[in-house]
């Protein structure tokens, strides 16, 4: 999760998509063109509130929180993840 979310503050958009699993994952981000990712993102932390791992299968809740143009921004999130061949991958979350 904490990969995933630096990810997000460089807009490493290759890292971002090689982490997703292939069963949802997009064909393409486009960080520079998506709010969460402007050049005018002010990135304030990543809060990792909850984490369950069993076997393969793992959910984090987290918040983000951020700034866009001043405007505060709190992104509540709970993601789901699967481990493949010793890697996890990020497969859905459901946003508060």
């Amino acid at each position: 999760m904490r990969s995933r979310y630096t990810a997000y503050v460089l807009n490493n958009e290759a890292y971002l998509l090689a982490t997703w699993h292939a069963s949802t994952q997009p064909t393409a981000l486009n960080l520079t063109t998506q709010s969460i990712a402007q050049p005018s993102t002010q990135w304030l932390g990543l809060e990792v509130k909850t984490q369950d791992a069993t076997g393969d299968s793992a959910s984090v809740e987290f918040v983000i929180r951020y700034r866009i143009n001043g405007r505060a921004v709190r992104l509540h999130e709970i993601s789901r993840f699967v481990r493949k061949e010793g890697c996890w991958y990020y497969v859905d979350g459901v946003v508060d």
